[in-house]
């Protein structure tokens, strides 16, 4: 009796275990999307300010399956309407499937005539998985605070020249260098025509 109760918890154990181990499986097997948000300033002409709004999205797929992502979905209105305005492209998207390794990209362009600073949301990502029946969701990174028509400051000449330094320093020195080469070299040269020419004298 003592061994077929020890029987029944053994395979009670075992049969836990399998269906653990069927859950991580199934729920392993399903893609993993990965959404890149940026967004660029650029004070226009007429004081506008564009944003330029750009979206990557990249399946990673699974540990151990190359699982593609299908009816993928891809939704930005976080941009305020009072504040926004939308000149080019959508904030919202959509794609038959998204395979494991494949980059799809999605931007679109605002513009905006109120000066404040903007906090804007993660885009929503929605698709479908082959080992899962309800919808899947994934958001986006996040983006820092736009400051909308803020004033710059001016830049001091001697900001720019640290800046200019830093950004071509390396080839100014190496200008320099052959600059002083070329110098030294033909110095001699002029210095040995000129004593040639006192001694013909």
């Amino acid at each position: 009796m003592a061994n077929f109760t020890m029987n029944n918890s053994l395979i009670s154990i075992v049969t836990l275990l399998i269906i653990i181990s069927s859950s991580v499986i199934a729920s392993s097997d399903s893609p993993f999307i990965v959404a890149h948000k940026k967004a660029t300033l650029n004070r226009l002409k007429s004081g506008a300010e564009k944003v330029s709004v750009s979206i990557d999205l990249y399946n990673q797929g699974s540990a151990s399956v190359f699982v593609p992502a299908y009816d993928v979905s891809l939704t930005d209105d976080g941009w305020s309407s009072d504040i926004f305005k939308i000149v080019s492209g959508n904030t919202s998207a959509s794609w038959e499937r998204l395979d494991v390794g494949a980059v799809l990209s999605h931007s679109f362009e605002l513009e905006s005539n109120v000066k404040t600073v903007f906090y804007s949301t993660p885009a929503v990502i929605t698709f479908r998985a082959p080992s899962k029946t309800a919808l899947q969701e994934a958001y986006s990174t996040s983006i820092l605070p736009l400051e909308i028509l803020s004033e710059k400051p001016k830049e001091s000449p001697l900001n720019l020249a640290k800046r200019l330094l830093a950004n071509y320093g390396s080839l100014v020195s190496v200008i320099s260098i052959v600059v002083l080469f070329v110098y030294l070299v033909a110095t001699p040269s002029k210095s040995g025509a000129a004593k040639g020419s006192k001694k013909k004298r």
